[in-house]
C-alpha cells in the first residue's frame, strides 16, 4: 500500500501538470510549492522543474502587439503554419492594409486562402502577387500550400504560361 500522503502529492502533482499544460502558470505554481511539502522525493524533484519553469513564464515581459508590416506578415505566417486561419488571416490583412502592394503579403494570402480551400480568392491573391513580382510565379510552383488548387486548369494557366503559347 501506498502512503496516502504520497497520494494526495501524486494528485497535487497531476493538478498542477494540467495547469501547466494549459498555460496556467500562476495555478500551475501554486501547486507545485505544495508539491513541494510532500514526502516523496521525486515528485519533489519534479516539481521543482515544473517551479522554475513557472517562474520564468510568470517573470516574462508579454510581447508588444505587431505593428509593422513585417512583424503583421510574420506573426500571420506563424499562425498559418499552426493552423490557426483566422488569427492568421487578420494578422495578414493588417499587413496587407498597412502595405497594399507588398507581394509577399499577398502571396501569403493566396496560401491561406489555398489551405483553407478557398479557390477564387487564392487565385485572385496568387494572380496579384505574380503581377506585383513575377518571380513569385516560380515559388508557387513548389509550394505545397498550393496543393488544393494543383488540379484546377486554372493555376496551371497563371503559373506555366509558356504552355499556351505557339508551339514552333
Amino acid at each position: 500500500m501506498t502512503d496516502p500522503r504520497v497520494r494526495e502529492q501524486q494528485k497535487l502533482y497531476e493538478e498542477a501538470m494540467r495547469h501547466f499544460q494549459e498555460q496556467k502558470f500562476h495555478k500551475a505554481k501554486q501547486a507545485l510549492e505544495k508539491v513541494l511539502e510532500g514526502p516523496s522525493r521525486e515528485l519533489v524533484d519534479r516539481a521543482q522543474v515544473h517551479l522554475r519553469i513557472c517562474e520564468r513564464r510568470i517573470s516574462k515581459v508579454p510581447e508588444s502587439a505587431p505593428r509593422t508590416v513585417e512583424e503583421h506578415y510574420h506573426h500571420g505566417v506563424a499562425m498559418m503554419n499552426l493552423g490557426r486561419w483566422e488569427d492568421s488571416r487578420q494578422a495578414l490583412e493588417r499587413a496587407r492594409k498597412i502595405a497594399p502592394k507588398a507581394d509577399y503579403v499577398i502571396y501569403a494570402l493566396a496560401a491561406l486562402d489555398s489551405l483553407t480551400g478557398e479557390v477564387e480568392s487564392a487565385m485572385n491573391h496568387l494572380k496579384l502577387a505574380i503581377e506585383l513580382r513575377p518571380e513569385n510565379r516560380y515559388h508557387a510552383r513548389n509550394d505545397q500550400d498550393f496543393a488544393y488548387l494543383l488540379e484546377d486548369p486554372r493555376f496551371t494557366e497563371l503559373l506555366y504560361p509558356e504552355r499556351d503559347g505557339p508551339l514552333t
